[in-house]
């Protein structure tokens, strides 16, 4: 059976593309301090190689980077890598300068809605801060990535150090700047990404 071309050409755009997962993140993503290939990226793309060989993962993240840099660098990203899913993974370090978080909303949004107008599906991973910053402060922090992920219809991680920043032993578990986590805890912080990532982007 001959195809008519136009047949042809629709049955190819049927055919679904493999998936390009780009993270947008700073240091607790961009390996900091660690060996690399042991950073919860790392160990996200060795997890779904196994579990969906087709996708892959580009680690976009940049140590320090904050709300303002990850929006100003993000339509380069999206031109050149096309991704299918997004993970916005930014905002500690716009509480560890004391940026306005009004500031910081409208750059999570602006960046939620610049990968979905690409495309893409769209993953906000929350952060918290030590209370030491005042409960008002705290507590609007950490619900500025719910409430941008409702309105954008964006998945979300609650907590990206759940298990970590809380943990009984946590101490240990962080490098000498008591910032950043060793590479013992990134299997934690990967088991908090999994559980949503999994129904974010179905692996069969």
């Amino acid at each position: 059976m001959l195809l008519m071309p136009g047949l042809w050409q629709g049955a190819a755009a049927a055919t679904p593309r493999a998936p390009v997962v780009l993270v947008v993140g700073d240091s607790l993503s961009a390996e900091y301090g660690l060996q690399r290939g042991t950073g919860w990226v790392a160990l996200l793309e060795k997890k779904l190689a196994a579990e969906k060989p087709a996708a892959r993962v580009i680690n976009a993240s940049i140590s320090g980077d904050t709300t303002s840099g990850g929006r100003s660098r993000l339509a380069a990203l999206l031109k050149q890598h096309q991704p299918t899913h997004v993970i916005i993974e930014l905002g500690g370090n716009d509480a560890l300068r004391g940026l306005p978080l009004t500031m910081s909303r409208d750059n999570l949004q602006a960046m939620a809605r610049a990968a979905k107008a690409a495309g893409a599906k769209v993953m906000l991973v929350g952060m918290q801060v030590p209370p030491n910053y005042g409960p008002r402060y705290t507590q609007d922090f950490s619900a500025m990535f719910g409430s941008v992920a409702q309105a954008e219809g964006a998945a979300l991680v609650p907590f990206l150090l759940a298990g970590v920043a809380d943990a009984p032993n946590a101490e240990r578990l962080f490098q000498a700047d008591r910032i950043h986590p060793t590479a013992e805890a990134h299997p934690t912080i990967l088991a908090n990404v999994w559980p949503v990532f999994s129904r974010w982007l179905p692996l069969r």
